[in-house]
C-alpha cells in the first residue's frame, strides 16, 4: 500500500497541473470502488476551482469553495496526469478534466481506493480522529512519552495506530525503530523519555529521505510521473529477514506483531 512518502510524493507530482484550476468535467467509469464514488461528484466539482491541495496522513485532500474530494490511493491506486481525450485503460476509473486540457486520471486495479466528497473535510469520519502529522510541530518526544504511558501495546502498532499519529506506514517505522535502536515489539509504555525523543527524530528523518528518494517501490506503487520510488535500496531492515545487520552483521529477524511483519536486529535493537 502507498504510505506516506509515496503519497507526499504523487501531491509534490501533481500540484502544478491541479492547483489553482477549474475543473471543466467529471468522469466516473467505475463508482465501486472501497466506498462507492458518490453521484454527486461530478455535479458538484464541476466548474469549481481547485484551491488548495494537500495530505492528510494518507489521503489527499482537493479543497474547493464547494466543498474538498477526498483521495485515497488504496492497494495499488496511482494518479497521472494526461491530457483530456487520451484512450483510458481498464483500470483509469475517474477522471477530473481541467479547463487547460490536462486529465487527473486515478487508476485502481484492485479498486479499494476511494473519491469522496465533503464539504468539511475536518469533520469527515475518515479525518476527524486522526492524530497529529509526522512532520508537523504537534508530533513531538513530549506527546510521544505522554500518549505512550502505561501502555503495554507494542511500540510498532502504537506507531502505525493513525489516531496516535497520522501516516506512518510498515516500512517506514520498521525502518524508524532500527535508526532508534528500539525493538518494534517493545511495550509503549516502557520507553523512556530520551527514547521517545530519538524515536521521533528518526521518524522524521526516514520520512523525510524516503520523500527525498520518490518513496519505496514495492509491488504496484508508482509515483505521478510514472517513476517508481526508490528509497526501497535504502531499507535497512524491512523485508531483510536473514540477511545482515548493516551495522553489526547479526541476520536481521522477522516476527508476526498484529498479524503484520515486524523485522528487527536482535543485537542493535533492545
Amino acid at each position: 500500500m502507498p504510505e506516506l512518502p509515496e503519497v507526499e510524493t504523487t501531491l509534490r507530482g501533481i500540484h502544478p497541473h491541479v492547483l489553482g484550476k477549474s475543473v471543466r468535467v467529471v468522469t466516473i467509469r467505475e463508482p465501486r470502488l472501497r466506498w462507492r464514488v458518490p453521484a454527486k461528484l461530478a455535479r458538484e466539482l464541476g466548474g469549481q476551482i481547485v484551491r488548495r491541495l494537500e495530505r492528510r496522513g494518507k489521503y489527499l485532500l482537493f479543497t474547493t469553495d464547494a466543498g474538498c474530494v477526498i483521495l485515497h490511493l488504496g492497494m495499488s491506486g496511482s494518479l497521472r496526469v494526461t491530457r483530456a481525450g487520451e484512450p483510458p485503460g481498464k483500470f483509469d476509473h475517474v477522471d477530473i478534466v481541467f479547463d487547460d486540457g490536462d486529465c487527473l486520471r486515478l487508476r485502481d486495479p484492485r479498486r479499494f481506493g476511494a473519491v469522496l466528497w465533503t464539504h468539511d473535510a475536518a469533520t469527515h469520519p475518515l479525518l476527524r480522529h486522526l492524530g497529529p502529522e509526522p512532520l508537523g510541530p504537534d508530533f513531538s518526544g513530549d506527546y510521544l512519552f505522554a500518549r505512550t504511558r502505561k501502555r503495554k501495546r507494542a511500540i510498532r502498532d502504537f506507531l502505525l495506530d493513525g489516531h496516535q499519529v497520522a501516516g506512518i506506514g510498515n516500512i517506514y517505522a520498521n525502518e524508524a525503530l532500527f535508526a532508534a535502536g528500539i525493538r518494534p515489539a517493545r511495550a509503549a509504555g516502557r520507553l523512556r523519555r530520551a527514547e521517545c525523543d530519538r524515536l521521533v527524530k528518526t521518524i522524521r528523518t526516514t520520512l523525510k529521505r524516503a520523500i527525498r528518494a520518490g518513496g519505496t517501490t514495492l509491488r504496484d506503487f508508482r509515483g505521478a510521473s510514472d517513476r517508481p520510488g526508490y528509497f526501497q535500496q535504502r531499507l535497512k531492515v524491512y523485508g531483510r529477514e536473514a540477511r545482515p545487520c548493516p551495522v553489526c552483521g547479526t541476520p536481521v529477524r522477522m516476527r508476526r506483531l498484529s498479524q503484520r511483519s515486524a523485522f528487527f536486529c536482535p543485537r542493535c535493537q533492545l
